[in-house]
């Protein structure tokens, strides 16, 4: 599995602690919030790959509310929701909303480790078909070169 950078958010701090910890062990960079506001903040500062979102969480924004305003920040990042609350309703709005997936908590590390490692290889090849296009479009416009490199910044 390839180096990919993750965010955690969830408003459990034992959870949040244990799981960024046992993720840091595995050489996985990955950076913990407890709210779906540090969240949004993050995204907007950092790029991130693979996002580990609670969908319930107290305070001003939920999970759901969060995944909207994340997929505006950082469309390509893959989102895998996490709950302890059952909810099909909610999930099936996060999926609607680009979540990758949603997993019930508890979650083994296991199971959770593979789902992430699949939501990364979607983003990867997502990257890729658009250097690819890129790519091909500076071969037949060099001069664009210029252009990539203003929307890059």
């Amino acid at each position: 599995m390839d180096s990919f950078r993750v965010l955690v958010v969830d408003d459990e701090e034992d959870f949040l602690e244990t799981l960024v910890n046992r993720l840091q062990k595995r050489s996985i960079d990955t950076v913990g919030v407890k709210s779906g506001e540090e969240a949004v903040q993050n995204v907007k500062g950092k790029l991130f790959d693979v996002i580990l979102l609670d969908i319930k969480m107290p305070g001003g924004m939920d999970g759901i509310e969060a995944l909207r305003e994340i997929k505006k920040i950082q469309p390509l990042a893959e989102v895998i929701l996490l709950t302890g609350h059952a909810s099909i309703e909610t999930s099936i709005e996060g999926m609607k909303l680009g979540a990758f997936d949603y997993l019930l908590k508890p979650v083994k590390l296991e199971e959770l480790l593979t789902k992430m490692a699949q939501a990364f290889e979607k983003k990867d090849a997502h990257d890729q078909k658009i250097r690819k296009a890129r790519l091909k479009e500076l071969m037949r416009f060099p001069g664009r070169v210029f252009d990539h490199e203003k929307e890059d910044k």
